[in-house]
């Protein structure tokens, strides 16, 4: 709470404009590009960090695919991390999230924004039609972002398991998989504090169809945390 009160108190002129437009922009979509949509996230995600005293050390730009149509999996470690995420990555991308945070306001329009999918984790139907309706917009060239965990780990920098239905909506998109470790991304907003952070986020090598085409999904699932978890222990 203290840091989101210092996010807002830096920022007390902006924040007024800013929360309109974002606003107007999650209920009008249609009216912006995605390339619009994104740019306005981060120069808004740009201004609360500074203001929060937020450092984005980011690692491994070069390798994100030049072309769209992949997919992100990080681990996860609390509600700040799509917006770390968003800083560092000027690829404009999407989210598989769960239907709770559309309940949490800016996480809420931040989601309607990018047109997230909100997933209803107790709907087998509901999850399976949003795997296929991500599967073909990756193919048509969006990128999106999923959390393999599906939930945050109570762990910080110690991920949890992840699930290989994670990556079904990829394998059937038949796209390049890019893991990505964050680090200390838990602190911003689940640690009471509004001191000084750094939040580190690398982007791994992708992972190409070839290289996992005739692997199970909770293989793929074991090799991405395995990469994650790598970087992590180097880091920290």
């Amino acid at each position: 709470m203290k840091r989101i009160l210092l996010m807002v108190f830096r920022n007390i002129i902006l924040v007024p404009f800013m929360w309109c437009k974002l606003c107007y922009y999650a209920s009008h979509t249609e009216k912006y590009t995605e390339g619009q949509r994104y740019n306005l996230l981060r120069y808004i995600t740009k201004k609360a960090n500074k203001g929060g005293r937020v450092h984005i050390d980011v690692h491994g730009q070069e390798n994100l695919p030049t072309q769209s149509g992949f997919m992100f999996f990080p681990n996860h470690q609390g509600l700040y991390d799509v917006l770390a995420i968003i800083e560092a990555c000027p690829i404009p991308f999407s989210v598989v999230a769960k239907k709770e945070v559309g309940n949490i306001q800016f996480l809420k329009q931040v989601f309607a924004c990018m047109k997230a999918y909100l997933m209803d984790r107790e709907d087998i139907r509901q999850s399976m039609q949003i795997i296929m309706d991500v599967s073909k917009e990756v193919s048509n060239g969006r990128n999106y972002l999923i959390f393999a965990e599906g939930t945050r780990s109570k762990n910080g920098n110690h991920p949890g398991e992840f699930k290989g239905g994670s990556f079904k909506a990829a394998t059937k998109a038949k796209c390049p998989i890019i893991p990505v470790a964050l680090i200390d991304s838990f602190k911003p907003f689940d640690m009471n504090s509004a001191a000084k952070v750094t939040v580190q986020v690398h982007f791994l090598e992708p992972i190409t169809y070839d290289e996992y085409k005739d692997m199970k999904t909770h293989e793929i699932a074991e090799e991405v945390k395995h990469r994650i978890e790598e970087v992590i222990q180097k880091n920290i």
